[in-house]
């Protein structure tokens, strides 16, 4: 099926049935064992103990090492446009199964269903299977080999690549090469809008970007703009007034998107925004607490029941001012407290960064 894309476009997604999903994985736990030791130290996609932060790491070491120029390498559809012919060749050099190699042949040309009709699929691995990932690597292992033949510093996770040079001059040359290396050996498409020259200060990559921090000279990362952009827009749908569901429901879901946000950027300088995400949260709570109250009767008598004062509860009832007022009111703030937002269950976004890991 297809799936749309977040920048614009769809994706093909092939996704197998349970029996082949199972017949997947068993021959992805054979293969790995097999490919591994053949891929390259700096790639990190999909590979067994490794993940974006170490491709993160690895851009921050390189940055840090003078390395400040970037090519920033983007595969135009690159699942849609694996040769298939040539990552079975491949396969079977390392594989040297006939049996194994059919297999996994079939599942490359399994099709798609666009809007309802089977569509074939005679280039590309469809994503959404076990295999997917690790036949992706097997084929970009041919782009990691080459980069480490010419010398040259990257990291890659799946078909993100960004490569490291100390000139601009370097880079405008390295580029060219390697566009033409991918073209006419791998056979796939490079986008020529989107892969680019650019500095650290300009470069997003695996949602991250990067700054300098001016007290140690040393290159640091930070959430992009878009992550955080990204993350209030997944929270202000859970904190949507209209949505009539039980606050412990509610606050259980605000929990699961904070703490996975938080920890794939927990490495990254971030305390002056998840300082104020976690102020607009609370905030947002209280909005949303103070309507399931609804009925003005309600509202003093919970206020008063948090322990403000009946006149106070009444003038706040009945200012007829907005929503935004009420939740900055110092009267909510006392009576629905940080302390107490914490104690019905809602994480404080800033704590749990700050927390040390175990």
């Amino acid at each position: 099926m297809e799936i749309p894309k977040p920048n614009g476009g769809v994706r093909k997604l092939g996704i197998p049935t349970v029996i082949d999903r199972i017949i997947q994985q068993a021959l992805v736990q054979k293969m790995t064992p097999i490919f591994e030791p053949t891929f390259s130290e700096y790639s990190y996609g999909f590979r067994p103990n490794r993940r974006c932060q170490n491709a993160i790491d690895r851009a921050l070491e390189l940055l840090n090492q003078g390395y400040e120029w970037i090519i920033d390498l983007d595969l135009e559809k690159f699942f849609d446009k694996v040769p298939q012919d040539k990552l079975i060749r491949l396969v079977d050099n390392m594989v040297n199964d006939s049996d194994v190699t059919a297999l996994i042949h079939k599942y490359l040309r399994a099709g798609v269903l666009v809007n309802g009709e089977f569509e074939e699929t005679t280039i590309g691995t469809p994503q959404g299977g076990n295999l997917s990932p690790l036949l992706s690597n097997i084929y970009l292992n041919e782009l990691d080999k080459e980069l480490e033949r010419r010398g040259l510093h990257f990291a890659r996770y799946a078909d993100d690549c960004v490569i490291f040079v100390k000139t601009e001059y370097s880079a405008e040359r390295v580029m060219k090469n390697i566009i033409t290396f991918i073209e006419t050996k791998l056979k796939l498409k490079v986008n020529a809008e989107k892969t680019h020259i650019t500095r650290p200060n300009n470069l997003k990559y695996l949602g991250f970007s990067f700054w300098k921090d001016s007290k140690n000279d040393m290159w640091k990362t930070k959430p992009h703009q878009e992550s955080f952009k990204k993350l209030f827009l997944k929270l202000k749908k859970l904190v949507k007034r209209s949505w009539s569901i039980d606050l412990t429901y509610r606050i259980k879901k605000i929990n699961e998107v904070l703490r996975g946000w938080i920890n794939y950027y927990r490495q990254s300088s971030m305390k002056m925004k998840i300082t104020k995400i976690g102020e607009w949260l609370r905030n947002a709570i209280r909005i949303v607490i103070w309507k399931q109250w609804k009925i003005p009767s309600k509202q003093i008598s919970s206020l008063v029941k948090l322990g403000i004062n009946e006149e106070e509860a009444k003038g706040l009832t009945y200012c007829r001012r907005g929503y935004q007022f009420t939740s900055h009111s110092c009267v909510i703030q006392r009576a629905i407290s940080n302390s107490r937002l914490k104690k019905r269950g809602l994480l404080d976004p800033l704590e749990y960064y700050l927390k040390p890991i175990a």
